[in-house]
């Protein structure tokens, strides 16, 4: 695979989602990717996973090495990783969208620590695994930082676990402004897709199979529906994540709504001794509408947010992962944080999951079992997902402390139909980007 970023190493050039874009020029990659063959006609399995992402790849690994005589079968409308797994910002991390102090009052305070605890461990198991696989997916457990840069933002980070003062925070990642930072070990950046495709190849060598171009129309107990066949099997997994809502009968499941990203081309030695960053720590800052970023192993900055809208009838369609405005504002951005104006080799975006509580879950109930709902944070929950979902697919939930987490058997209430879903979201999006131009003004 090509050493550089995620896109030349994953995306045909015929499905290249930045291609799109005239300002971007290609780079040299790896070549279009073999797809692997797609479902013909129908079969029978003990398990058979829709979703050849994280969620799906790490259940089937981790079941295939509980149960290896279990016959698994994985379908993939395009290829392992078309989705957010091969699209994400590279962190591995040990966030959860919905805060410890929230979980606690909710399930008590042990469930809660519990929950964070097993997302931390998550950042570990997944360099582990990748190294037991020999997948080289640039993996370097720098921790995170998110910098306070105004005196709102450091009114509200004050007092949280990890604060730093302005200098230390600095030395970590020189930006601009910084007036303090918060920082966590429990976070490493990756090449998200050296990561999907060598975790494909791997549960294939476990003896799973994994069929690509293969379109799921449909999930019942007992069988998936695909436009090539059936697939009957005792147990049905979902694992579909931004993509979900265009299953049947799941369409107010989860939102998708999309983020975007930049990449740039190689930054120079100079330029890295004043931005830091020199054990790859991943970086956002406090404001509200979320940025991430991260310095890639061959020094480039790759660099998203949110803001993009949300499409009415949680449509996902190739065009949106290309919003022009939104790729401005991310360059304008990594401008203002680092007084660059950077050559940028890549755009490109894709739709996360949402749920209407913020509330990732894992479950299986009646020989249907799903994950997902990450909200942006999937890569190292995906990889807890995939462990908790083998551990009851396989019967040894009583023998896991995996089962007792709190997202597992949870079920979040549908999101409203529209247009109250699009209304809401997109206003939220809207009120959240006046909010953090207010936080700028009075600075």
């Amino acid at each position: 695979m090509s050493p550089s970023f995620w896109l030349d190493s994953l995306y045909p050039a015929d499905k290249h989602p930045a291609d799109k874009h005239p300002a971007d020029k290609p780079s040299a990659g790896k070549g279009p990717v073999e797809k692997r063959p797609a479902l013909a006609g129908d079969t029978v399995a003990d398990v058979a996973i829709a979703g050849g992402g994280y969620t799906g790849l790490w259940t089937a690994y981790y079941l295939a090495k509980a149960a290896p005589d279990l016959r698994i079968v994985v379908l993939e409308a395009e290829y392992c990783g078309f989705g957010a797994s091969g699209r994400n910002g590279g962190w591995a991390s040990g966030l959860f969208p919905v805060s410890e102090a929230k979980l606690a009052r909710r399930y008590g305070p042990e469930r809660a620590a519990a929950m964070h605890r097993a997302l931390e461990g998550a950042v570990d198991e997944v360099g582990r695994a990748a190294a037991a696989e020999g997948i080289d997916c640039d993996y370097a457990k720098g921790g995170t930082i998110s910098l306070v840069r105004t005196r709102a933002q450091l009114r509200r980070a004050r007092g949280a676990e990890g604060f730093l003062g302005a200098a230390e925070a600095s030395a970590i990642c020189g930006a601009t402004g910084v007036l303090g930072g918060i920082y966590s070990e429990h976070c490493a950046s990756l090449h998200p897709a050296k990561l999907v495709r060598g975790l494909a190849d791997a549960v294939e060598r476990l003896g799973v199979t994994v069929h690509e171009g293969t379109r799921v129309e449909r999930l019942e107990r007992g069988r998936v529906v695909t436009g090539s066949g059936t697939v009957r099997a005792t147990t049905v997994v979902r694992a579909l994540e931004g993509y979900t809502a265009g299953l049947r009968g799941h369409r107010r499941a989860l939102a998708p709504v999309y983020s975007l990203m930049i990449a740039t081309e190689p930054l120079p030695g100079e330029f890295w001794q004043r931005a830091g960053l020199a054990r790859r720590e991943t970086f956002t800052d406090e404001r509200r509408m979320i940025i991430y970023g991260q310095r890639t192993a061959d020094d480039r900055l790759a660099f998203g947010g949110r803001g993009a809208p949300y499409h009415f009838g949680s449509r996902v369609r190739p065009e949106y992962d290309l919003e022009p405005r939104v790729f401005e504002a991310l360059r304008r951005t990594l401008t203002e944080l680092f007084e660059i104006d950077p050559p940028i080799a890549r755009r490109w975006g894709g739709p996360l999951g949402i749920p209407r509580d913020w509330m990732p879950s894992v479950g299986l109930h009646d020989g249907l079992a799903w994950a997902g709902g990450y909200v942006g944070d999937g890569v190292a929950a995906a990889n807890l997902a995939g462990r908790t979902l083998a551990t009851l697919i396989a019967g040894h939930a009583g023998e896991s402390e995996l089962t007792a987490l709190p997202w597992v058997g949870h079920r979040s209430r549908r999101w409203e139909p529209e247009p109250a879903r699009w209304l809401g979201i997109n206003t939220a999006l809207r009120a959240t980007a006046i909010l953090d131009a207010w936080d700028r003004r009075t600075a």
